[in-house]
């Protein structure tokens, strides 16, 4: 990321630490994955059961999302940083309960209660992204936001690698708990240093809490690029959720009969396709984000074909763990790029309701799947994830015919937008046509 993608005044480096605390921060949601079979057996459950553990990660980190991320908008960023810090340590102090039950726990529903904690209290990377957006200078939203993302979604696949490697050379998949308090409270001594002093939105007006929270039901209803990218983000998080929440089932039965460890470096093999999904931001600031969505949905399609011709071939799983992992990131970006190019001063807000519906997709995913795997096997979850990426189709085509490009004034300016989010978000009348051409 070179300087000229932030403005002047923003800290050296800013962009990859950035990165940094927010793979760290979504690892504690993602670890636990592959350790689902280890669970399942270490406490005589089915795979359906352990599942829990993964869905409850993925509720608590929704939960903390609507119960925080909101203040993003009103107060100033650093202070709004060390306070989330500040309860995340809180977390991690009963992380000598929260975590330490999770390393301890003598029942899944107190290993799924330890996950919900621990996971509600990690949002960090959601107040970082519309913080990041403000840093960027005219025509790089996309790209920061790819950096970013792409940070994202490292931490969300290497947990899985760490956490199979370190059940391995411990002998307990009780050991990645601990090993995750330890570098999630790391970040107490580095990240408040690169906040900003300031809102994202010097204009944005200060509202109570209880206002703020009451004001986020009315953004589905007012802002039609919020409910597209809210869609589409939900259902292939969904297909994405699925998949990795049912992998580590598959890998441990026969024909194919691997250990946590080498479950855990299908993480590692699908780097490739998350770093060349950085480029989508750049994609998105010069194409548009329908075009990127639509390559992310055909690549996440391509990913679940994979997996149900090939679903015993190790090499045709880790090819479409690519496909997945830079598909899913890729519509990540462009609908949150989408979503940015609203006004500056409700940016956290509209983040909020988009990752809310992100992992509340991401959690029906992950039960899906593991009724599915139990009652179908493989299958079953392969149909699964198609069936929640042919629903983020018909919404992508329904906004595609909704807001048909060169049709009148009102579309040349829609499409303007839609082609260039960094564009004057505090243009009153450009986002009047925005939004009246989404719908």
């Amino acid at each position: 990321m070179t300087s000229a993608a932030t403005r002047p005044d923003v800290k050296r480096g800013t962009i990859p630490v950035f990165a940094t605390a927010t793979a760290i921060t979504v690892s504690n949601i993602y670890f636990t994955q592959p350790l689902l079979d280890e669970i399942a057996r270490g406490f005589g459950i089915s795979p359906s059961a352990a599942g829990l553990v993964a869905t409850t990660g993925q509720i608590g980190y929704a939960l903390g999302i609507i119960a925080i991320v909101p203040l993003a908008d009103t107060v100033r960023l650093r202070r709004l940083s060390i306070l989330l810090l500040a309860v995340t340590a809180t977390a991690l102090l009963a992380g000598a309960t929260a975590l330490l039950a999770g390393a301890f726990a003598p029942s899944v529903a107190l290993l799924s209660m330890a996950t919900l904690i621990l996971s509600a209290s990690t949002v960090l990377p959601q107040v970082i992204m519309p913080t990041v957006v403000s840093m960027a200078t005219p025509g790089n939203a996309g790209r920061v936001l790819g950096a970013v993302g792409t940070g994202l979604t490292m931490g969300a696949l290497l947990s899985r690698t760490a956490a199979g490697l370190i059940a391995e050379a411990t002998g307990t998949w009780r050991a990645g708990f601990v090993i995750a308090a330890l570098a999630t409270g790391a970040l107490l001594l580095v990240l408040p240093r690169y906040m900003p002093d300031d809102r994202p939105t010097p204009t944005g007006a200060s509202e109570g809490y209880l206002r703020l929270l009451a004001s986020l039901p009315k953004l589905i209803a007012e802002h039609a690029p919020l409910r597209v990218s809210a869609a589409l983000g939900a259902a292939v998080f969904a297909a994405f959720s699925a998949f990795w929440s049912a992998l580590a089932f598959h890998l441990t039965a026969a024909p194919i009969s691997l250990g946590p460890a080498v479950i855990g470096l299908f993480g590692l093999f699908s780097v490739p396709g998350a770093l060349a999904a950085r480029y989508s931001g750049r994609l998105a600031d010069r194409w548009g984000t329908r075009s990127v969505n639509v390559l992310s949905l055909t690549s996440a399609l391509l990913a679940f074909a994979l997996f149900g011709f090939a679903g015993q071939s190790l090499i045709a799983l880790a090819v479409g763990c690519n496909l997945l992992g830079y598909g899913t990131t890729s519509g990540q970006i462009a609908n949150q790029a989408r979503i940015f190019a609203a006004r500056p001063a409700i940016r956290a807000r509209l983040n909020t309701v988009y990752i809310f519906a992100v992992f509340a997709g991401g959690a029906v995913g992950s039960a899906v799947a593991g009724v599915l795997f139990s009652a179908f096997g493989w299958t079953g979850v392969v149909f699964s994830g198609l069936g929640f990426l042919l629903l983020a189709a018909v919404v992508l085509v329904g906004y595609a015919l909704r807001a048909p490009r060169a049709v009148g004034r009102t579309t040349v300016a829609a499409d303007t937008l839609e082609k260039h989010p960094r564009g004057r978000a505090d243009d009153g009348a450009a986002l009047h046509f925005y939004d009246e051409a989404n719908g």
